[in-house]
């Protein structure tokens, strides 16, 4: 069985994604009907997290890895990964986690790591995405699964989906156009992944 790991940090919506797709399509059974995968776990680095208790209701196992107890980055990726490994991870997906990981964590899961950004890279990585486009009079906008190397936002792009800039869009009504998007590429993604792992 291929185990997915799944890092949030709040609500957890892409996580929840990723759990309903790998129900209604059968991930968990053999191949070819299935991918043999499930999702083994999800970690937060937040105790307050939303998606832990979407994740708890779907039976699937969690833990949380406060970096407010950790007095450095290496620290807290030290002990996320000692959270992480006892699943077995085929695949380690970061779905609205809030942490710049260190060269070291992403080099233990090269090539096993998928993070979903708001924006449509190699344009706008970091934060404040959908103003940043508002605000350059972008007509479209969208969202990115790439793989995750040790530089911010960057790596292989997995897949994208484009959304337009409406006339009078806020922040919130783009992020929210491009959220649904996000759910239906990120299980694609993750899928498309786990067949080639």
């Amino acid at each position: 069985m291929k185990n997915i790991v799944i890092l949030i940090s709040g609500a957890g919506s892409n996580m929840a994604a990723i759990v309903r797709a790998a129900e209604r399509e059968h991930w968990a059974d053999a191949p070819p009907r299935g991918l043999g995968a499930r999702v083994a776990a999800v970690i937060s680095n937040r105790p307050d997290a939303a998606g832990l208790a979407l994740a708890q209701a779907a039976g699937i196992a969690t833990a949380v890895v406060d970096h407010r107890a950790h007095p450095s980055r290496e620290a807290f990726d030290t002990a996320l990964a000692a959270a992480i490994e006892p699943h077995a991870p085929t695949l380690v997906v970061l779905a609205g986690f809030m942490r710049i990981l260190t060269p070291g964590f992403v080099a233990r899961y090269a090539g096993r790591m998928l993070n979903i950004h708001p924006s449509l890279l190699p344009a706008f990585p970091g934060l404040h995405t959908h103003q940043r486009a508002i605000d350059m009079g972008c007509r479209v906008a969208g969202a990115t699964v790439h793989h995750v190397t040790a530089e911010l936002d960057h790596g292989h792009i997995a897949a994208q989906a484009v959304v337009p800039v409406l006339p009078g869009d806020t922040a919130d009504t783009l992020a929210a156009r491009v959220r649904t998007q996000e759910h239906l590429i990120y299980p694609r993604a993750v899928a498309e992944t786990l067949r080639n792992l």
